[in-house]
């Protein structure tokens, strides 16, 4: 632990028992060189009950042209039914009852499920953005890792060539 302690000293500002819990976890991945990211989509299918699915597909479908378009068929369908095709016995006459009373249950039922589906997209919208959060975090630690190795490289070559250029000078003055 104190080498996490220390990877820690190198890379933050404060103290280990100070960091949050998504810090020490990507910390510990980072000093464990394990992989941090995840497939959101698989993540959140494998955790979404029957229902939710059931919910997307219904705003999928709903909030797509096809379905307007296919819907603004039927009203025009039983429109032309109720004025022009049963002029005698219309099922549904003028001002169209049945109609609003079907758009009604249609409205009432279609809007919370539509709801649902938008709470689990802003969940889901969470989830990624911790999970972004998360792999920026490591990847700006392997980057200060990695630049931290870097300099100590230039400074053990850099102390090298002194040590090498002093050799050097020294052997010059011998000569002279």
């Amino acid at each position: 632990m104190s080498n996490l302690s220390n990877f820690v000293h190198h890379h933050f500002d404060k103290p280990a028992d100070e960091l949050g819990a998504v810090e020490k976890r990507v910390l510990a991945k980072a000093h464990a060189r394990k992989i941090i990211s995840t497939d959101v989509n698989a993540a959140l299918s494998a955790e979404s009950s029957f229902g939710e699915r059931i919910a997307d597909g219904i705003a999928r479908v709903g909030g797509s042209w096809s379905f307007i378009l296919a819907f603004l068929a039927f009203l025009a369908v039983w429109t032309l039914m109720n004025t022009i095709g049963l002029v005698t016995h219309p099922f549904d006459p003028y001002p169209f009852i049945f109609l609003n009373l079907i758009l009604s249950m249609i409205a009432a039922i279609q809007a919370p499920i539509i709801m649902m589906s938008q709470n689990r997209q802003a969940e889901r919208d969470r989830f990624e953005a911790a999970k972004d959060y998360e792999v920026n975090l490591k990847a700006e630690l392997e980057v200060l890792s990695l630049h931290q190795k870097i300099d100590t490289s230039v400074l053990t070559e850099l102390t090298a060539l002194r040590e090498d250029v002093a050799r050097l000078s020294a052997a010059l003055a011998a000569r002279s």
